[in-house]
C-alpha cells in the first residue's frame, strides 16, 4: 500500500473511531438523563455494572463466533486495571454528590494535566509549546462554559482527588496494556469487562443505597423504565468499546482533550431540547474557545515534534492472530 493511501486510510479510521465514541457517549448521556430524571432510576453504580455485564456478553458471543481470538493479560495487570477503573466510577459518583457542580467540572478538567503528567513520567512523552498552549486553550474554553458555582469541602476534595487520579490511571492503562500485550480493544474488553461487571454488581447496590438512601431491589420497575435500562446497556457496549479503540489508537491525553467536544455537544443539545435557559454570551464564548483549542491541538500534536515519545522500550508479549478483530493500532514514535 502506498504511504499516502495508508495515511488516508488511517485518517478515515481515526475519524470513524472518534465519531463512534462521540455518538455513543452523547447518546448514553441523554438516555441516562431520561432514565434518572424521568423514571427516578438513580442507581448509577449498579447501572454501570449492568453496562459491563452486557459488554461481557457481547465479547463472549464474539469469541464464540471466532471473531475474538484468545489472548493473555497477566492477573496482576488485570487487578490493577479493575482497581483503577472501579475507583474511577465510584469516585466520580461520590464526587458529584459531595461537591458543587462547578468544582466537579474543575475536577474533570484537571484530568488533562494529570494525564499529561503520567505520559511524561511513564512514557517519556515530549510536548511542543503549541501543543501545551492548545491544551490550555481547551481547558479555558470548557471551564468558561461549564464552571459556575464553586465551593470546596474536605471530603468532596478527597473524593475528587481519588476520582481524577484513578480515572487518569485507568485511561493511561488502556493505552499501556494494548501496547505492551498487543491486545485489540475487543481482547482488552474481554479481559476487563467480566471483572468490572462482577465487582460493580456486587458493590453497586450497597453504594447506591448509601448515596441515595434507596434500594435498587425496591425500585418500581415498569416497561418504560426497563426499556430505558436495556437501551442504556446496549449503547454502553459501544461507549466502552469506542473508548478503548480511541485511547488505543491515540493516547489518554488526546482522548481527554478532543473528548470535551462531547461536553460542548451535550450543552448544545440540552439548549435545543430543554430550552435556551442558561444560554448566554459567556457560555457561547467558552464553546468557541474550546473548539478553537481542540482544532489547534489536533493540528499541533500531529506536526513533527508536536507530541513525541523520546524512547520506545515497551515490550510486547504476543502477536495478534490472523482473522481476529483488531483496531489496526499503529505503534510508532508519534502519538
Amino acid at each position: 500500500m502506498a504511504p499516502a493511501s495508508k495515511a488516508d486510510r488511517k485518517a478515515v479510521v481515526d475519524a470513524a473511531a472518534w465519531m463512534f465514541n462521540v455518538v455513543t457517549s452523547v447518546g448514553i448521556i441523554i438516555v441516562n438523563k431520561a432514565l434518572m430524571a424521568t423514571y427516578g432510576f438513580s442507581f448509577a453504580t449498579t447501572l454501570t455494572g449492568l453496562h459491563f455485564a452486557t459488554t461481557t456478553l457481547m465479547t463472549a458471543v464474539l469469541r464464540w463466533l471466532g471473531y475474538i481470538q484468545s489472548s493473555h493479560l497477566p492477573l496482576p495487570e488485570l487487578l490493577k486495571f479493575v482497581l483503577f477503573a472501579n475507583f474511577s466510577i465510584v469516585g466520580m459518583n461520590v464526587s458529584l454528590m459531595w461537591n458543587s457542580v462547578g468544582f466537579y467540572q474543575i475536577a474533570k478538567l484537571s484530568m488533562i494535566p494529570v494525564s499529561c503528567f503520567l505520559e511524561v513520567v511513564m512514557d517519556k512523552i515530549r510536548y511542543s509549546r503549541d501543543t501545551k498552549l492548545s491544551i490550555a486553550v481547551v481547558l479555558l474554553g470548557v471551564g468558561v462554559c461549564t464552571v459556575t458555582d464553586v465551593s470546596v469541602n474536605t471530603k468532596g476534595f478527597v473524593a475528587a482527588f481519588i476520582a481524577v487520579w484513578s480515572t487518569s490511571l485507568q485511561q493511561y492503562y488502556v493505552h499501556h496494556l494494548q501496547r505492551r500485550y498487543n491486545l485489540s480493544s475487543f481482547n482488552l474488553l474481554g479481559h476487563t469487562a467480566p471483572a468490572q461487571a462482577g465487582t460493580l454488581l456486587l458493590v453497586g447496590p450497597f453504594l447506591d443505597y448509601w448515596l441515595t438512601n434507596k434500594r435498587v431491589d425496591a425500585y418500581s420497575y415498569n416497561l418504560a423504565s426497563v426499556t430505558f435500562v436495556v437501551l442504556s446497556c446496549t449503547i454502553a457496549v459501544g461507549t466502552n468499546l469506542s473508548q478503548f479503540i480511541c485511547i488505543g489508537r491515540f493516547t489518554a491525553v488526546s482522548f481527554q482533550v478532543l473528548g470535551h467536544m462531547k461536553t460542548i455537544l451535550v450543552l448544545i443539545m440540552g439548549f435545543f431540547i430543554f430550552g435556551k435557559e442558561g444560554l448566554n454570551l459567556h457560555v457561547v464564548l467558552g464553546m468557541i474557545i474550546a473548539v478553537v483549542g481542540m482544532i489547534w491541538y489536533g493540528n499541533a500534536s500531529s506536526k513533527p515534534g508536536g507530541k513525541e515519545r523520546r524512547s520506545l522500550s515497551l515490550p510486547t508479549s504476543r502477536q495478534p492472530k490472523h482473522g481476529s478483530l483488531s483496531d489496526s493500532n499503529e505503534h510508532d514514535g508519534k502519538v
